[in-house]
């Protein structure tokens, strides 16, 4: 895709047309997130921008923590509760956090009656691994920026 080199409205930014790179029974977790990838029509690579939308309900992620990759989020509108560790507390707009690499394991959820938008950010370091204690799944990225699923013994998706 040819990068653009003026503004877009953020919020028409088309959607992902895959909701989740997660294989099941992950993926089925994220229906009613929607992230709309912000950086990547402009052709940015070091980091990623998404906007996203979580429905009430929604989780933005699998709990989980990067080994190389940092992460920035920060909340648009609505409430959403932040899962750091095993701790939980509640962001609201305005707020914001950051999660270094190899840092507490983290993820949203949006308890809240309405949606919830929050803007991330990512580092993309080559080398990068994602752990999330809580479910069987481990993910190393590819060359090609995709991610390999595999369970927690080494066997793949």
């Amino acid at each position: 895709m040819e990068p653009k080199t003026a503004g877009l409205v953020a919020a028409r930014a088309p959607a992902r047309t895959k909701p989740s790179n997660y294989p099941e029974p992950f993926a089925s977790r994220m229906a009613g997130r929607e992230k709309r990838p912000l950086g990547d029509p402009f052709g940015l690579g070091q980091f990623g921008v998404n906007l996203t939308t979580l429905h009430p309900g929604a989780v933005s992620a699998l709990h989980h923590r990067h080994s190389t990759q940092d992460e920035w989020i920060y909340v648009v509108s609505g409430e959403v509760t932040l899962h750091l560790g095993t701790e939980a507390s509640v962001l609201r707009a305005g707020d914001c956090a950051g999660f270094p690499a190899g840092g507490e394991p983290h993820h949203l959820e949006n308890h809240a009656r309405e949606d919830a938008v929050i803007l991330e950010v990512g580092s993309r370091t080559a080398g990068d691994s994602v752990a999330y204690p809580a479910d069987d799944l481990v993910a190393a990225l590819q060359a090609d920026g995709s991610r390999a699923f595999a369970h927690k013994d080494g066997r793949p998706y």
